[in-house]
């Protein structure tokens, strides 16, 4: 894999009130080292949306309860609603927008997502695709039940669950050999 890039200029946020310090940050997003102006009270979610301009992931109770904010925090799932950017200084973030590879070809799990229409509006779709990648990170289902519970925190509206499970199982329970070794993510035995 290519060098990550990196950016140059911290991108500047909306102005705090009066008396209020920015911080300033690095956060390495989707392979992108990049500086920021963060005020102390803004969630990664909101960074990312507002700042970073990666609209992917979307903002759906902002109380942590949908999971349509998930993204990868150092490989890990994480609700970016729930956790201020300031605390993540240095750290990894993959969204949505960073799991497809460099020339755009995309990830065996959005590929999955489409082979099964495991999406309808597609609103929750970017938060169930990097909860997805984390539950195959941490490989931790070996049964489309347990995976189904371990999934559970991400709701989807119109009802998708069938299409969604079948379509992460076929990565986390019955892995293609390299399927998703280019994730980083452990090898899945059935």
């Amino acid at each position: 894999m290519p060098p990550a890039a990196t950016a140059t200029r911290p991108t500047a946020p909306p102005p705090s009130p009066a008396g209020i310090a920015q911080r300033p940050i690095r956060l390495h997003i989707n392979g992108t080292t990049t500086p920021l102006l963060v005020a102390p009270w803004v969630t990664l979610l909101d960074l990312l949306r507002e700042h970073a301009g990666l609209t992917g992931t979307k903002k759906g109770c902002d109380h942590g309860q949908c999971g349509a904010c998930t993204v990868l925090l150092d490989g890990k799932r994480i609700n970016a609603c729930l956790t201020l950017a300031v605390s993540h200084d240095g750290a990894s973030v993959t969204t949505v927008e960073g799991l497809a590879g460099e020339d755009g070809a995309l990830h065996p799990l959005q590929q999955a997502f489409i082979d099964h229409d495991a999406f309808q509006c597609g609103y929750c779709t970017p938060g169930q695709l990097c909860s997805a990648m984390g539950l195959i990170n941490e490989g931790g289902a070996s049964s489309l039940p347990q995976l189904r519970e371990l999934m559970s925190g991400n709701l989807c509206r119109c009802g998708a669950y069938p299409q969604i499970a079948q379509a992460v199982a076929t990565l986390a329970l019955h892995p293609a050999p390299g399927a998703v070794a280019d994730a980083g993510a452990p090898e899945v035995q059935p």
